[in-house]
């Protein structure tokens, strides 16, 4: 495991703790790193990760906030002990439903959202920063999650989600080569979700699930 996922596990903790509350600020990047011994970049990739995810929310000028819409305790908990395979399994339901649901409900402001992920996992590939690039996919699929319209849906998508990416981070499953490879399918599902074709946007998620890892 990676030292920001070990951060992004200890920010958890602490939440479901109470040390820090729902919709209360965070402290600073400069007291996060006294508190947790690492340094200023390794705090803010665990911070960027737990904004992707919904956890925290940044507000610039603001500060960085425990999202108050968002429970992090022991579903979570369990999912860490429950086997990948199955997690895996709940997670493609998931996902199926959210992108049916995306490709009927969402706004024009989602879809910019979606499309905007999509250019920067494209221009990550690019450069060949897969930390980038993973980054980019988790906010592609958690900004499709929110156009569904079902704010349960999307919060048990996030859990599902940040089990995975640990999973494989870990692991080194998914390289630069992985994300290049099924690139296309992302794009022919944002092509369906913005045409509202449900046929094809659940085609297109199926091939992205077959080739996950």
């Amino acid at each position: 495991m990676k030292l920001y996922d070990k951060i992004v596990n200890q920010v958890k903790e602490d939440i479901t703790s109470g040390k820090f509350k729902a919709g209360e600020k965070i402290p600073a990047e400069p007291e996060l790193m006294k508190l947790y011994g690492v340094g200023r970049s390794t705090i803010r990739e665990a911070i960027k990760t737990l904004a992707i995810s919904g956890i925290l929310k940044v507000q610039q000028g603001s500060g960085t906030f425990v999202n108050s819409n968002l429970q992090t305790g022991s579903m979570e908990q369990r999912l860490r002990r429950a086997d990948f395979d199955d997690i895996n399994a709940v997670r493609a339901l998931l996902e199926k439903e959210i992108v049916k649901l995306a490709t009927l409900n969402h706004t024009d402001e989602q879809l910019n959202e979606i499309a905007q992920n999509l250019e920067k996992r494209r221009l990550a590939i690019l450069a060949e920063k897969a930390q980038d690039c993973a980054d980019a996919d988790v906010a592609f699929h958690m900004a499709i999650a929110n156009a569904s319209g079902n704010t349960v849906l999307a919060e048990l998508y996030y859990s599902f989600t940040l089990i995975i990416r640990n999973f494989l981070s870990a692991r080194d499953v998914q390289g630069i080569s992985y994300y290049a490879m099924n690139h296309y399918l992302h794009e022919r599902l944002f092509t369906a979700i913005k045409s509202k074709k449900i046929n094809q946007s659940q085609l297109a998620i199926q091939k992205i699930l077959e080739n996950n890892y």
